[in-house]
């Protein structure tokens, strides 16, 4: 194997949850996470002669990661039902996981039903970028940040309140 392939191999596998993340917070069932981990990684792969390491590899990563998300869900424009729950992923015998996966599944669907800038926002606040990393990230000022991601919580709480999950 070519050393620039083994080189992107590692550091896919290295920053892989960030892949998942977001994969999980853009599609709602299992097979659409997939086809669009895939296509992240295809994505990335085809922009690797791109990065120049001018900034670390998981930034890089995170924005080719949103934006092929972004794309993505553009592309398939699929209603699918957002509360269909695959019955391999119940888990009924681990007591406090089994509760706190309940409460994940609850807000990653939360966020799906968010518009897709305020995924990307809700996702890098997660990942604890701070407001002026936001904004660059996503093309805009870091007030304009701040601002857009105190509105997404609370967008994020109401449709959490409204699915009875309430506070």
């Amino acid at each position: 194997m070519k050393e620039k392939e083994q080189e992107f191999l590692n550091r896919i596998e290295s920053h892989k949850g960030i892949l998942y993340k977001v994969s999980k917070m853009y599609m709602d069932n299992y097979d659409d996470q997939q086809d669009l981990f895939q296509e992240i990684v295809c994505q990335l792969w085809k922009s690797y002669d791109t990065f120049r390491n001018e900034s670390q590899f998981s930034t890089w990563m995170y924005r080719v990661a949103v934006n092929t998300a972004i794309v993505f869900l553009r592309k398939e424009k699929r209603k699918v039902d957002k509360y269909e729950i695959a019955s391999e992923n119940i888990k009924d015998d681990e007591g406090d996981s089994h509760i706190k996966e309940s409460q994940l599944d609850h807000f990653y669907k939360a966020v799906q039903k968010l518009e897709k800038i305020d995924k990307a926002i809700i996702f890098y606040q997660l990942e604890g970028f701070s407001h002026k990393e936001i904004g660059e990230n996503l093309g805009i000022s870091e007030g304009n940040a701040r601002v857009k991601l105190n509105r997404a919580k609370e967008k994020l709480k109401e449709i959490i309140k409204n699915q009875g999950y309430g506070f």
